[in-house]
Order: structure tokens, then sequence, then C-alpha cells
């Protein structure tokens, strides 16, 4: 079974492999919003993506263990960051959740 805390990757990660192969890692979506922030120095907001990989584990096997509290700790890590809490009334996170895919598909 995949690791859920190998598979959960920041945006501020450094990525060391090429655009393509980073597509395939974590979907078209994540990957143009890191090379935004990364390389293009772009006011791109601090978040993470689930991997294409544990997307896949979790079609064929279930919600994996542990990616709730990958998660939670992710979360936890934007609150500090942004100095915003996720369902405060006066200072509220704001949070996008989108799909995504190596290759983008209609909507």
């Amino acid at each position: 079974m995949i690791r859920a805390d190998l598979s959960v990757y920041d945006f501020d990660d450094v990525y060391s492999c090429s655009a393509s192969e980073l597509r395939q890692l974590i979907g078209a979506k994540g990957a143009g919003l890191g090379e935004m922030r990364q390389q293009l120095g772009l006011p791109v907001p601090h978040g993470f993506v689930l991997g294409t990989e544990l997307c896949r584990c979790f079609l064929a096997a279930g919600w994996p263990r542990g990616l709730d509290d990958v998660i939670e700790r992710k979360m936890t890590a934007l609150e500090l960051i942004t100095g915003r809490g996720f369902g405060d009334r006066k200072r509220p996170l704001l949070v996008s959740v989108r799909s995504g895919a190596p290759i983008s598909m209609p909507a």
C-alpha cells in the first residue's frame, strides 16, 4: 500500500523532475500552480496537492490509512503560514478543492 505522507506535495516543494514527469506525479493543475509559484515567482497562495498515485490507490482500495492525519497536518501548516483558521469566523482560511489529472479534461 502507498504511504499517504509521501504522496501529498506542497506547492513550495522543490521538484527535481521534468514538467512532464511532474504532471504525471501531481496532475496538470498542481504542476502548473507549483511551477507558477516556484519558477515564475507568481503570487500563488500556499497549498498542497494529493498525488495521482494516491488517487489511483483510493480508486483501487479505498481511502488510504493515514491520509486524514496527513491532510490535518497540511491544513495546520497552512493555518500557521497564513495566520488564518479553517472554520474561523473572524479570520477564515479559504481553501479551494479542485480535481486534476495528468491531462486536462473538459469540465
